[in-house]
């Protein structure tokens, strides 16, 4: 009997063991600071374009990677001609800053007061990121209140 208890209780330790070392494995490849979670490449829901998102200046901004609506044409062919300042017109799209001014909020864990643009329609709109339970990155754009906007779902990509 007490060998059999010896037996139970050298796996109890084993498994709460293997317990601790893969949750501290877990927590080291998870070691990210929660503000920068945000950061890397993202591909969005559709499948239309990829971002990279990154820190600059205590700032979280997103720039274009690829997306898929060339009409046939070179990704780099496509330019801003859309946005109202005639200076920038002829700047490329692809490597283009989207997303800018982000600023982590640990209270609410998001980023706010940002600002995203629409080169579709040459448009700047204020903006906030969250990161779901599923570890999807919701982008919203919003004129001045955030019920009046979009948000666009984006998958982590490697």
């Amino acid at each position: 009997m007490n060998h059999n208890l010896f037996m139970v209780s050298h796996q109890y330790v084993f498994c709460l063991y293997l317990l601790l070392l893969v949750a501290t494995l877990n927590g080291q490849a998870q070691g990210v600071p929660p503000a920068e979670r945000v950061c890397g490449k993202w591909e969005s829901a559709d499948k239309r374009l990829i971002i990279q998102v990154y820190l600059e200046h205590s700032q979280y901004l997103a720039k274009l990677l690829w997306y898929s609506n060339t009409g046939g044409k070179p990704l780099d062919y496509w330019r801003d001609v859309k946005n109202p300042d005639p200076k920038l017109r002829s700047r490329r799209l692809l490597g283009m800053s989207l997303l800018s001014g982000l600023r982590y909020d640990k209270d609410s864990n998001s980023w706010e007061d940002g600002s995203v643009y629409d080169s579709t329609h040459g448009r700047y709109w204020n903006a906030s990121a969250t990161i779901d339970k599923k570890g999807q990155l919701r982008v919203r754009g919003y004129w001045h209140f955030k019920f009046i906007g979009r948000t666009m779902a984006f998958y982590r990509v490697s």
